[in-house]
This record gives C-alpha cells, sequence and structure tokens, in this order.
C-alpha cells in the first residue's frame, strides 16, 4: 500500500491527544479523535447535532483531499453519524479539522476527550472538464432518463 506525506499542526488544545491513526493494517481511515475540553463532555441529544473539533490542522497535498467519514461501530451502537458524509477537506484549507455530528440515536450521547468520532481517508481528486453538448448528442444507455429506484429496490 503506497503512502502519501501529510503534514499535521496538533492545536494547543490537543496537545496531549494522539494523532489520527490507522487501528488495523488493513484500515482505509485515520481515526479522528474529540478535542472536547478535558472533564467537559460535549453531549449531542437524540435528533440533535453538534459540530466538533479535532484539534487538528492538515497540509493535504495539492491533488488530495481528506473524507471524513463514519465510525460503523458509533452508528450501529448510538445512532451517531456524521451528517454531511463523508465531508470534504479540500486540500488548500488551513483551519481545524471539525467533524459535524448527528444523533439518530434515541438517547444523548456523550463526546468525551479523545472520543474516536469518525474516520479520515485521504483520496486523489480528479477535476472534471465539462463540456456542454446538446442531449443528442449523449450516448445513449440502457438506463437512460431512470432515477430513483429504477434499476431496482431491495435485494
Amino acid at each position: 500500500m503506497s503512502a502519501v506525506e501529510v503534514r499535521v499542526v496538533r492545536l494547543d488544545h490537543a496537545t496531549d491527544l494522539p494523532l489520527p491513526s490507522y487501528r488495523s493494517e488493513g484500515a482505509a481511515g485515520l481515526d479522528l479523535l474529540a478535542a472536547v475540553p478535558g472533564g467537559e463532555a460535549q453531549e449531542i441529544a437524540p435528533g440533535a447535532s453538534g459540530l466538533v473539533g479535532t484539534g487538528i490542522v492538515l497540509d493535504i497535498p495539492e491533488g488530495y483531499e481528506g473524507q471524513v467519514r463514519p465510525r460503523s461501530g458509533l452508528a450501529l451502537d448510538l445512532g451517531l453519524t456524521v451528517l454531511n458524509a463523508p465531508g470534504t477537506i479540500d486540500w488548500d484549507y488551513r483551519g481545524e479539522v471539525k467533524v459535524l455530528l448527528v444523533n439518530h440515536g434515541e438517547r444523548p450521547v456523550r463526546i468525551e476527550r479523545g472520543m474516536r468520532i469518525a474516520q479520515l481517508v485521504i483520496a486523489p481528486v480528479v477535476r472534471a472538464a465539462l463540456i456542454e453538448v446538446s442531449r443528442e448528442e449523449l450516448r445513449a444507455t440502457e438506463r437512460s432518463d431512470g432515477g430513483f429506484g429504477s434499476t431496482g429496490r431491495g435485494a
């Protein structure tokens, strides 16, 4: 597996937290940690959302992006997920990485300092060059303009 170098700044409110890391040999995402103030958990009520800082700033290389994705265990166990999944961190953004979480569960969720709240995947970006054409110039497909559910529902 190849690696791309991503420079990271640990902000003052996260100096005691470890940097994001891969939890297994085959993991695609680095676990992002909550940098809420010590002893002051951030609570997200059922149906509510909350913005949680990670205490890091990334210097992603040009031509790449950071994708902030949910952690499946949090979604399964607590109903907590990333609201705008996947969230995008553009290569030229130099602010604190924050995660927008939503609680779809039935109970409040306490976000504790150092809690693994999301995953960060670094991925290459391919930009599109849009070329305007007439409808007749589009390539024909079997699906054509069939939209939601047009390829079947369920298994």
